[in-house]
């Protein structure tokens, strides 16, 4: 029995799984900026947190272009997408908006709740896909919205930031309930997540 070559697994990556790869990068870059943020309490470590997130985007968009340009799908670009798609599009928003403020015990457990919506959402939709797919072999519509809207979040968070609307200052102030915190704007986070795991179908461009 031969035994595999040195780095045999990143060999058989094709040109698409390494766009993927950047776009885990950036989400991952991301994080480290709103660590950076929350040690310094410099808001540009927001602003790059935020910028890179439309930059995954981008990698996203280009990976599945370049796979069906090159005609080399495969099953583990697809996991390797999804597993991507949850760091910079699930946990990278939760990340930032907990830097920006949202650090109440219902905030968390909100924050929790869109990440958890997130994974549950990418899951759905690589054990549907198939089902989903049109003669063709192409997927027509998702059902729940893409986890990459979060972006939109993100970009709220930014202009907040913008403006000074960080920690205290966050828009809609903070409400006590039973003695723990609940800043009202991370209910946008909740209202994501529900509608990432709801059956709305979304036609695929």
């Amino acid at each position: 029995m031969s035994r595999p070559k040195p780095f045999s697994m990143i060999r058989e990556f094709h040109l698409a799984d390494w766009f993927t790869l950047a776009n885990a990068f950036c989400g991952v870059g991301a994080l480290f900026a709103v660590m950076s943020y929350l040690q310094t309490r410099e808001v540009m470590h927001i602003y790059f947190a935020c910028a890179l997130i439309p930059v995954a985007l981008v990698f996203d968009v280009l990976d599945g272009r370049i796979a069906r340009w090159r005609q080399q799908s495969s099953a583990m670009g697809r996991e390797l997408d999804s597993l991507a798609d949850v760091i910079s599009f699930g946990v990278a928003p939760a990340a930032i908006a907990y830097g920006c403020g949202m650090q109440g015990l219902y905030d968390r457990i909100i924050l929790v709740f869109f990440v958890a919506c997130g994974v549950s959402r990418l899951a759905r939709y690589n054990v549907t896909a198939e089902e989903l797919a049109g003669d063709d072999g192409k997927v027509k519509y998702f059902e729940g919205t893409p986890i990459p809207t979060s972006l939109g979040l993100v970009m709220v968070l930014a202009l907040a930031a913008w403006q000074g609307a960080l920690g205290e200052q966050l828009w809609f102030g903070v409400v006590h309930i039973a003695g723990f915190r609940l800043h009202p704007l991370v209910l946008m986070f909740a209202v994501s997540g529900s509608l990432m795991v709801s059956r709305i179908r979304i036609p695929k461009l």
